[in-house]
């Protein structure tokens, strides 16, 4: 009697990488490599003889492109289209090798945690099945794995990480402390970030089309409201960069500067003003006088327009 043949074990490269959810936590790149299998779960254990085996909790396997939704926790809301061909390409060589992380969807289904790109290029390419890892994640804990991943990928544009920032203090009481402590961030950071938000939506659109960058961005954010936009455009349509950014918002504050110093400047007496006026009109020149810090003292300037002027008014003052 012949033996049974033998089951044949994982391989120990693709064992690591499947035996239970935990151990993909942070796809960080869609590469290509080899082919996913048709159907890669792990056998169930041997109930024994007499027993009927339960039905398997799977935590990896091949979902339907349909069962799978984006999720409402997606920090990222746009998505290059010539990148996703290009993964879309790869995928129709190569397949999905990376697989998507996802959760329960209580109307049946899976909610994205991870890897919504690859699932968009996936449909491109028109595959109709997608390795999916399962893991069991309140809305808050999805949100901050998705966050998180896309932030080590670059993946979020200034205005879309800010507005995810902005979610975690709103929407789950973090402090800007607590947000800069579970995504790796300075506070600073954070609260530059969240900065952002008060730009008009016009100019946060440029930011989020990466026609301005964060630098660009905390530049205007330093003009008065009104200014902002058309400064934006200014920047934009001149492709400036953003130390030249930085010296266009200086130069647009200096007038407004001069006024407050010259608001702050205690107004003369009237007094002064009239002996200002008649010195003038005597002297046939500019006469300004300054009152000094001591009560009864102060100085007298005289402005002269050439030599000719100056010649005249010395006449009159030494003679």
């Amino acid at each position: 009697m012949s033996n049974p043949p033998k089951r044949r074990a994982l391989g120990r490269g693709l064992s690591a990488l499947l035996p239970n959810s935990e151990r993909v936590t942070n796809p960080s790149a869609d590469s290509a490599a080899n082919p996913a299998p048709a159907d890669t779960r792990a056998p169930s254990a041997d109930p024994g003889p007499g027993r009927s085996a339960a039905p398997a909790k799977r935590d990896y396997f091949q979902a339907q492109i349909e069962d799978i939704h984006p999720s409402p926790e997606q920090p990222r809301r746009r998505f290059d289209d010539s990148e996703l061909e290009e993964l879309a390409q790869s995928i129709r060589s190569y397949g999905v090798i990376q697989p998507l992380i996802v959760r329960r969807r209580p109307e049946g289904g899976y909610y994205l945690v991870a890897g919504e790109r690859r699932w968009r290029a996936a449909q491109r390419a028109g595959l109709h099945q997608t390795p999916v890892v399962v893991q069991e994640l309140e809305p808050k804990q999805a949100f901050e794995r998705a966050l998180v991943e896309n932030l080590q990928r670059s993946d979020l544009n200034a205005i879309e990480e800010a507005e995810a920032y902005h979610r975690l203090v709103t929407e789950f009481d973090y402090t800007q402390e607590q947000v800069a402590e579970r995504v790796g961030k300075e506070r600073s950071t954070v609260a530059n970030s969240l900065r952002l938000l008060r730009l008009p939506p016009s100019v946060r659109g440029m930011v989020e089309d990466r026609r301005l960058s964060m630098g660009h961005a905390r530049a205007l954010l330093g003009l008065e409201p009104d200014d902002i936009e058309p400064m934006a455009r200014q920047v934009a349509s001149r492709e400036l960069s953003v130390r030249a950014t930085e010296t266009l918002v200086r130069k647009r504050l200096k007038p407004a500067d001069k006024a407050a110093e010259a608001a702050k400047k205690p107004q003369k007496s009237a007094s002064v003003r009239d002996l200002e006026h008649r010195l003038t009109r005597s002297l046939s020149a500019e006469v300004t006088v300054t009152e000094g810090p001591k009560p009864g003292s102060g100085h007298i300037q005289i402005r002269y327009i050439d030599l000719n002027h100056l010649d005249q008014l010395l006449e009159r003052l030494l003679d």
